[in-house]
C-alpha cells in the first residue's frame, strides 16, 4: 500500500520587508517543520515556490512549501506543486494567519470559505475546490479603525513577534498530529 504524500503550505509574502509581519506566520511554521526534518529548500523550475521534502514523525512523507509569489497569487504556486507531486486537495494542509482568532489561538478544519483571505481565495481557485485542510493561526483584529491590510503587513514589536513565533511552532506541532493521527485527534488537542 502506498503511503499518502501530504503537501504542507505555509502562507506569507516573500522578502525581508514582510518577514516580521503577522501575514507570514505560515512561513514560520513551515520553516519550523523543515528544521525538524533537517530539510533544506530548493526552488524547482516552474513551481514558484521554495520546496523541501522529507519524512515527518513516524515516517510520513511530506512536501513543505513556501510560495515565492505574493499572498494573493499563492494558488498558482500551490497548484503547480500539488500537480507536480500528484497530491489531491484533501492531502493539502495550508497554514495561515486568521484575523477572527485571538493571538495564541489555533483552529484546524477541513474545507470552508476563504473569509476574505486572499491567499486562501487564490488556492481555492487554483485547486478548483476549498476542500483542503487549514491550520488557522490567530492574529486578532486590528486595533481601532486600522485597516486589516495595514495590520497584517505591519512590523511587529519584538515581544509580539516572539509570541507569534511560538504560535507558529504550535501550528507545526498541530500539522504533525494532523498527519500522524488525523483531523479529529488534531482538533481535540489543538483547537482552542
Amino acid at each position: 500500500m502506498t503511503q499518502t504524500l501530504h503537501l504542507v503550505v505555509g502562507l506569507g509574502n516573500p522578502g525581508p520587508t514582510y518577514a516580521p509581519t503577522r501575514h507570514n506566520v505560515g512561513f514560520w511554521a513551515v520553516d519550523d517543520l523543515a528544521g525538524r526534518l533537517g530539510a533544506t529548500y530548493s526552488m524547482p523550475r516552474g513551481q514558484r515556490a521554495q520546496v523541501a521534502t522529507g519524512l515527518l514523525g513516524v515516517g510520513r512523507r511530506v512536501v513543505l512549501m513556501k510560495p515565492t509569489t505574493f499572498m494573493n497569487e499563492s494558488g498558482a504556486a500551490v497548484g503547480a506543486v500539488a500537480r507536480f507531486h500528484r497530491i489531491p486537495p484533501q492531502d493539502v494542509i495550508v497554514i495561515h494567519d486568521e484575523l477572527d482568532l485571538d493571538p495564541a489561538r489555533l483552529r484546524l478544519k477541513l474545507g470552508g470559505g476563504d473569509n476574505g483571505h486572499n491567499g486562501l481565495k487564490s488556492i481555492r481557485a487554483h485547486l478548483g475546490t476549498g476542500d483542503f485542510h487549514r491550520v488557522r493561526v490567530g492574529i486578532g483584529r486590528p486595533p481601532g479603525r486600522q485597516p486589516a491590510a495595514d495590520y497584517v503587513l505591519a512590523r511587529m514589536r519584538p515581544a509580539d513577534l516572539d509570541a507569534m513565533r511560538l504560535d507558529a511552532a504550535v501550528a507545526a506541532d498541530a500539522v504533525e498530529t494532523l498527519i500522524a493521527e488525523g483531523l479529529v485527534a488534531a482538533q481535540n488537542r489543538f483547537n482552542r
